[in-house]
């Protein structure tokens, strides 16, 4: 909880939120050049723009009833739906979209845990668990953002994706004659 004492839960929200709309901004651009067109990259990019602007903290502190961490789970896994259901249609991908795959099921796992944590076990006293959401949830954030701008493989997701494939397809029984 140290990030949200130094910078505060506002700022984090709003920068995830601006930083959301800058790459959407930015994929307008990129497609508008011709550019990556015919892939879920500028689509991706705006589906999460919308996913993060719904579901910013600000927003969510103006209602009327409590915000808890199962409904940013829930605006996750609506947000990986979405994706995968514009990669049904397109069946073309970018590097960004495993990305973005990835991080939101990360998000979505560590917000149901701290759902559980808090609300469910009631423990009020933070720990390991805490901490661990506070840095992976904002680290996955930035690595989202910047890879819907740079969309490139800058962290080898792709290659153990295919190395994992690889290994589950070696594996499998041979048929016998």
């Amino acid at each position: 909880m140290i990030l949200t004492e130094f910078f505060g839960l506002f700022s984090l929200s709003a920068f995830s939120m601006w930083a959301f709309l800058m790459a959407f901004f930015f994929n307008v651009f990129v497609y508008s050049l011709d550019v990556k067109r015919g892939t879920t990259l500028l689509l991706s990019s705006f589906i999460m723009m919308i996913s993060y602007t719904l579901s910013d903290y600000f927003y969510t502190w103006l209602s009327m009833r409590e915000s808890v961490y199962i409904e940013w789970a829930l605006y996750d896994i609506v947000t990986v739906a979405a994706l995968i259901c514009i990669y049904k249609i397109i069946n073309k991908t970018t590097p960004s979209f495993l990305y973005l795959i990835v991080g939101l099921s990360i998000n979505s796992t560590l917000f149901f845990c701290m759902y559980l944590d808090i609300y469910i076990f009631k423990n009020q006293e933070a720990w390991f668990l805490w901490d661990l959401y506070t840095y992976t949830v904002n680290f996955i954030d930035l690595v989202m953002i910047v890879v819907l701008i740079v969309d490139r493989d800058f962290l080898g997701l792709h290659k153990v994706k295919n190395k994992l494939f690889s290994l589950f397809k070696s594996q499998k029984p041979q048929p016998t004659a």
